[in-house]
C-alpha cells in the first residue's frame, strides 16, 4: 500500500497518503489497506479517518471536539479584534 500526499484545492480530505515516516503510520496504512482493499492500492486520509471513526470513535470525537472549540475561540478572538479596529 502507498500513501501519497498531494494537496489539491478540490478536496483535501480525499488525499492519498504516502511517506511511511513511523511504525505507527505504517501500521495504520497497512491496516486500512487490508480492511478496505482499494482497487488502486492507494490509501487516502478520508479512508483512514473513516476507519478510525468506525473502530475508535472516542478518538475521532475528541479530535473533532477540540477542533470545534479551537475554531470557536478563534472566531471570538477575531470578533474582538474587529471590534477594536472599528473603535479606533
Amino acid at each position: 500500500m502507498s500513501l501519497d500526499l498531494e494537496w489539491n484545492d478540490k478536496n483535501l480530505f480525499n488525499v492519498p497518503v504516502t511517506d511511511k515516516e513511523s511504525p505507527l503510520k505504517d501500521m495504520i496504512i497497512q491496516y486500512v489497506g487490508e480492511k478496505l482493499s482499494p482497487e488502486n492500492e492507494e490509501i487516502s486520509v478520508e479512508m483512514i479517518v473513516g476507519t478510525l471513526a468506525d473502530e475508535f470513535p472516542e478518538l475521532v470525537f475528541s479530535l473533532a471536539e477540540e477542533n470545534w472549540v479551537r475554531g470557536y475561540e478563534q472566531g471570538l478572538q477575531d470578533d474582538r479584534s474587529l471590534a477594536k479596529m472599528f473603535e479606533e
